[in-house]
């Protein structure tokens, strides 16, 4: 009997959800999750779902000497029901992995300048792994950095593309990937157009590349609009706060 695995991941122009190629699945977005960090931010891919808080910038402990760089720290950690893998005890592989990667894709947006000799702790958690795990992260980062009130020279926003069955598949899930023929995931500062990081795994022709370059580059451009309406919004909010706690202050004065 054949298993689900063996089923075409493509039809009459649709995936396995019903999504088209070019879609993202559900997408949710939110700051200040986390009350005891300086930043936070969660993100929700459909059934892939990250949490990052962000502490700091604060003095580092680490002997390195004076710097005019500040350091970005990140850590990824993935739930033990995030995965079929069990979990084992510090940092996997793919965690280190994940966590050099996204710390090359934050530290190029951010102004590391403004915080000389100290270091921003980027704690990641992957409470759910459904594919685009990279992306999410990433998107979910500098999200949490932005709340932290970090100065960035861009917001980042990221995006996987997977080339399964000969067709450009955006924001892939699991399945997609492990049957993907080539892969990339881009992480995009949006507003000046300049990648921050760039994964790729598979053999590319330079047309390919250039086709699934532009599909994720498109969705970048997508979740950017949708990450500034959540800071936007998120920031009326607080300033609703602020005004609310000072004329209860002046009544009770």
């Amino acid at each position: 009997m054949a298993g689900l695995e063996q089923q075409p991941l493509l039809t009459d122009g649709h995936r396995r959800d019903g999504r088209a190629y070019e879609e993202f699945r559900n997408v949710f977005l939110n700051t200040g999750v986390i009350s005891q960090a300086s930043g936070s931010a969660y993100a929700e891919f459909n059934n892939t779902k990250v949490m990052v808080g962000v502490y700091g910038p604060r003095q580092s402990e680490r002997k390195v000497g004076y710097s005019e760089q500040g350091r970005i720290s990140v850590d990824v950690k993935l739930a033990t029901f995030a995965t079929r893998q069990r979990g084992v005890f510090g940092q996997t592989p793919e965690e280190r992995e994940l966590s050099a990667l996204l710390a090359t894709a934050l530290e190029a947006a951010t102004n590391l300048a403004s915080f000389p000799k100290a270091t921003a702790d980027v704690y990641v958690l992957v409470l759910e792994a459904g594919g685009a795990e990279l992306a999410v992260a990433a998107t979910a980062a500098a999200l949490a950095l932005a709340d932290a009130g970090i100065e960035m020279f861009d917001l980042v926003t990221a995006c996987s593309v997977s080339r399964a069955e000969g067709a450009l598949l955006l924001d892939p899930t699991t399945d997609e990937a492990a049957r993907e023929e080539a892969g990339l995931t881009l992480a995009l500062m949006p507003a000046c157009s300049e990648v921050t990081q760039l994964v790729s795994r598979g053999p590319w022709s330079s047309s390919q590349l250039r086709e699934a370059l532009e599909l994720a580059m498109g969705g970048c451009a997508q979740l950017d609009a949708l990450a500034r309406q959540v800071l936007k919004t998120a920031a009326a909010e607080a300033a609703t706060r602020r005004q609310q706690e000072a004329q209860r202050q002046a009544q009770q004065a």
